[in-house]
């Protein structure tokens, strides 16, 4: 089939700090949530919004749902470099970077 795109292959990090580690969840850059609504599905295939994922572990993962909104998510953080971009993200993720593969910081990712 010509166009289909398939979920990304399990990378030995985190792709946005950069820890080596196994345990690594698939966030979609395009939320779930998102994919049935018009402006989504005028900006995006099918496929693609069901592909678009990124590798990354629970603290990386949480402190984005904290940060973001999904509708802000799908408008304009759908790639790895758009989220990096973000002040908060980016300092989060070069903060925990530096943290072993096990650790996971206490408390909740704030809002804004």
């Amino acid at each position: 089939m010509i166009g289909f795109r398939r979920i990304p292959p399990k990378p030995p990090g985190c792709e946005l700090c950069g820890r080596l580690m196994s345990a690594l969840t698939r966030h979609h850059l395009i939320p779930r949530t998102r994919h049935r609504k018009k402006r989504t599905q005028r900006l995006f295939e099918r496929e693609e919004a069901r592909t678009l994922i990124l590798w990354i572990c629970r603290p990386c993962h949480d402190h984005i749902h904290g940060v973001l909104s999904e509708k802000e998510m799908a408008a304009g953080y759908h790639s790895r470099e758009a989220l990096l971009a973000h002040p908060a993200i980016r300092r989060f993720a070069a903060w925990i970077g530096t943290k072993p593969a096990g650790f996971m910081p206490v408390g909740r990712s704030p809002k804004r």
